[in-house]
């Protein structure tokens, strides 16, 4: 028997048809857990990701939702009813990371807004829909990133947001806890990924390592490895925490 079993946990994964959500979608799926894949536009990646999915004898499927919506977060998780009966796990992903530069006292409200709808909005409104559906006993993991525990100049949009979800895991971690549900956050620092490929060209990534004590990218299973790991029953005494999975380059200025 493998040492995370999930088999039979039924699990909802937003932003999972590439980088970070994929490596989850497919941990989940080898740790026996059916899934349903959340995606807003990228159907032909989403299916590639169930198909995988499948391979490993779990069911899965791909649903289409923009999470930034009460109507799309509410139709994604009532979605995992209709095809489970149940939700037992909810890793809330989807987000974006802004590339340019930007700073503070120059970003527009629209850049703002923008930032804030994708990487909040679309937390709250999925994370309330997932915990209102969940069953007792459940899992709930937010990403979060080393920008929201020390802040990033230039990008104090993605920053806020991110520290805002680690708050949120907190309080979350406390009202849910009376139903036996975990609430827990992963942090990685730069991973190696779609969203971050022009971000890691432009500085380079040999300069991105050498700021990283163990001196290398992330690469998305690195992170998804610990989200799995938070969503098992080896974590069940384990919530309302922080994991850092950066590096150690939260430790650096």
């Amino acid at each position: 028997m493998p040492l995370i079993s999930l088999r039979g946990k039924r699990a909802l994964v937003t932003g999972g048809s590439r980088g970070i959500g994929a490596a989850t979608v497919r941990l989940l799926a080898h740790a026996g857990a059916n899934v349903v894949v959340g995606y807003h536009k990228r159907a032909r990646d989403a299916e590639a990701v169930v198909e995988n999915a499948r391979s490993t004898g779990v069911r899965a499927v791909a649903v289409a939702a923009d999470v930034a919506t009460k109507d799309g977060a509410d139709d994604l998780v009532k979605a995992v009813i209709d095809e489970f009966g149940s939700l037992d796990l909810f890793v809330a992903n989807a987000g974006i990371w802004p590339v340019d530069d930007i700073p503070f006292i120059r970003m527009t409200d629209e850049h703002w807004r923008r930032t804030i709808t994708a990487n909040l909005d679309s937390v709250f409104f999925s994370t309330r829909a997932a915990a209102r559906a969940m069953s007792d006993g459940g899992s709930i993991v937010l990403l979060s990133s080393t920008a929201g525990q020390r802040g990033e100049a230039y990008h104090a949009d993605y920053a806020g947001t991110k520290g805002a979800i680690i708050s949120l895991t907190k309080s979350l971690a406390v009202e849910l806890a009376s139903r036996d549900i975990n609430v827990n956050c992963v942090a990685p620092g730069w991973v190696d990924t779609e969203m971050a490929k022009e971000a890691i060209a432009a500085t380079g990534i040999h300069r991105i390592a050498s700021g990283i004590p163990l001196g290398r990218i992330a690469s998305p299973d690195d992170i998804a490895g610990p989200i799995v790991f938070l969503c098992s029953p080896l974590a069940r005494h384990i919530t309302g925490e922080v994991l850092n999975v950066n590096g150690g380059s939260v430790l650096c200025g």
